[in-house]
């Protein structure tokens, strides 16, 4: 009932936790993002009453109009920044099959998405069938990637024990190694990759980097925009999977360590309560044996030998007990 019960407060103080997290990225977010959304929009009406001066024969109403076939072009899955005079789908193969990865992987970039029913009703099968078969494939990924990370780790905490250094110094070392090399290979490498490819900042590329691979995925920067070729995507699917199923392994070895000292800790605990119950012990038997003795039973042959079993201690002699009581204990004996 006790466990119960400050499992329920963890739970409780973890939740209001959560909350306060989330109270606090909302403040920040709007502060940040307030000014430049309500600098767009003042952009906008500018832009409009421009084109209304310079286009008399346009009125509002046309505008209007104008805007929202804008608009549901968007909502169709149009890209409507460059229109072209010949059609080009966002559903050719490369683009099909990326999409499909971002299903089920559960990042769901948004950029492209289904717009008719059937197509809406397949991506909910599809989703249900294959997010767990990606999940049977990350966990053995990820296991195989683990085993050559702890492999690698194995080989350099064997260097570092043969200079005689501590244990624990080398448990952190080697973490600390293997973390930065997995940073390296999968998220600096890509992020100067994007950088180059795509044409964007070193920050914008980074942000992508890390919202693919924590599975957020907003949508707001998709790699393939412009002409990458046809093997682009599926080799940005490629790296999403290795990325994933590493810092799953990752996280999994962090799991184990706290684990381990977890029950480093419990056993340190048990341990130092054993030495206090046996300290508690010892103290009651120094204070019953430095009692000072009540004068009516220093003689008492019963209260002596009462002590003495207590104790364990063998009866060395009877001499001191009177001779019925030492002919009535031969006799029981």
């Amino acid at each position: 009932s006790t466990g119960e019960k400050m499992r329920y407060t963890t739970l409780l103080a973890l939740l209001a936790g959560v909350v306060l997290y989330l109270v606090m990225g909302a403040l920040v977010f709007s502060t940040l993002e307030l000014p430049k959304e309500s600098s767009a929009y003042e952009d906008l009406l500018r832009a409009k009453q421009d084109f209304l001066d310079n286009n008399s024969c346009v009125t509002e109403l046309d505008f209007h109009k104008l805007v929202k076939g804008v608009a549901s072009a968007v909502d169709a899955g149009l890209d409507v920044s460059s229109l072209s005079a010949n059609f080009t789908t966002r559903w050719d193969m490369a683009s099909a099959f990326f999409f499909c990865g971002t299903i089920i992987t559960t990042i769901g970039f948004g950029n492209l998405s289904p717009r008719t029913w059937y197509g809406q009703l397949f991506c909910v099968c599809y989703a249900l069938v294959g997010i767990p078969m990606f999940g049977i494939l990350l966990a053995g990924v990820g296991d195989h990637m683990g085993t050559v990370l702890r492999r690698a780790v194995a080989k350099i905490e064997t260097l570092f024990l043969k200079r005689k250094v501590r244990p624990t110094t080398v448990r952190v070392i080697s973490a600390v190694l293997s973390i930065l090399i997995g940073c390296l290979i999968f998220l600096a490498v890509p992020t100067v990759v994007f950088q180059k490819v795509e044409y964007w900042s070193f920050l914008e590329s980074l942000y992508f980097v890390v919202i693919t691979l924590t599975t957020v995925g907003f949508g707001d920067y998709v790699p393939g925009g412009g002409h990458e070729g046809i093997l682009f995507k599926p080799l940005v699917w490629l790296w999403i999977v290795f990325g994933l199923a590493y810092f799953a392994s990752i996280l999994t070895m962090i799991g184990n360590w706290l684990r381990v000292l977890s029950k480093r800790t419990r056993a340190e605990m048990e341990e130092l309560r054993a030495h206090a119950t046996d300290w508690t012990q010892n103290i009651q038997n120094m204070s019953m044996d430095f009692r000072i003795p009540n004068p009516l039973e220093f003689n008492d042959p019963f209260l002596l030998q009462r002590r003495r079993w207590k104790r364990s201690e063998p009866l060395t002699s009877v001499q001191s007990f009177p001779q019925g009581f030492t002919a009535e204990v031969g006799h029981l004996t």
